[in-house]
């Protein structure tokens, strides 16, 4: 009959040496073989993160071709037209003059979508660049009082622009700011066959400034509203299928908010109308310059 080994003796010990030793052996071996795995993990990430920054460079460059491109003969065109519309060399028709004007409209339009489709382009590239400058709120709301002047005596809405008289001055891109002032003035006119739509400038308790664009539209219905700034995220209406856009321009005031540290928001309801805000931070965080090329 055997002899048990004893707990505490030098045979117990060792046999309880050599088990932990098997186990620090296998515990290794996992180590090594999960070390392994996360290596090729991480060669993988890198190797489809190249993959990406390749093809974002190769985007980039496309878009930056095609609207040098585009912009030659679409700016023909336009010149074009113009001269046409002047009647600079003859009188046209009123049949005419409408076939000129379908004509200029699709040129626009497709100079728009070019200019969108670039700046995106820049964005996701990390390529657009940031200008910060101090401004007044009248100046900017004069200047872009002039540029919608034309489009507001074709249209029944009005376009009005609450004085912003005692607001403090901004530095930020003051580029970007009207770009995107310009985005919700443009669809709020394009929705608002008659009424007003109203821009106006507030100073929030925590100190940001909230830009709003005001109208009295068609309103949006609630199901639709959460992908409207969303890349190509176009409203299904009656008159969307008439005034085409090219969904975009929500998705960039979102994008350009974000670069110059705010955010965007809307409230709508159908009938009643819409409205669309910007808030941005008095002055441009440091970060939003130098994370710009």
């Amino acid at each position: 009959m055997s002899e048990s080994i004893k707990p505490g003796s030098p045979a117990s010990e060792r046999e309880e040496l050599e088990r932990l030793r098997e186990e620090s052996a296998a515990l290794r071996a996992e180590l090594e073989e999960t070390n392994q795995g996360v290596v090729a993990l991480y060669a993988e990430l890198d190797k489809q993160a190249e993959q990406l920054r390749e093809a974002s460079e190769l985007k980039s460059r496309f878009l930056s071709y095609m609207s040098h491109e585009f912009r030659t003969p679409l700016g023909s065109i336009l010149s074009i037209a113009r001269i046409m519309t002047d009647e600079m060399d003859g009188a046209l028709s009123e049949e005419q003059h409408r076939q000129v004007r379908y004509i200029s409209n699709a040129a626009r339009e497709l100079s728009d979508m070019v200019d969108d489709l670039l700046d995106l382009a820049k964005i996701e590239a990390g390529r657009i660049t940031i200008s910060p400058a101090w401004f007044d709120m009248v100046d900017l709301f004069s200047a872009l009082r002039g540029t919608f002047r034309p489009i507001t005596e074709m249209t029944d809405a009005d376009l009005i622009f609450e004085d912003p008289e005692g607001m403090p001055r901004l530095y930020t891109d003051d580029r970007k700011v009207a770009q995107i002032l310009r985005n919700y003035i443009s669809n709020a006119l394009k929705f608002t066959p008659r009424g007003t739509v109203k821009v106006s400038a507030h100073l929030q308790d925590d100190g940001t400034v909230c830009f709003a664009v005001r109208d009295t539209g068609i309103g949006i219905p609630e199901d639709l509203q959460q992908d409207l700034f969303k890349d190509f995220s176009q409203l299904e209406s009656p008159l969307q299928k008439r005034l085409r856009g090219t969904g975009l321009g929500l998705a960039l005031c979102k994008r350009y908010a974000e670069l110059l540290g705010g955010h965007v928001g809307m409230e709508s309801k159908p009938g009643e109308g819409s409205v669309f805000f910007v808030v941005l931070p008095r002055t441009l965080p440091e970060a939003a310059v130098d994370a710009t090329p």
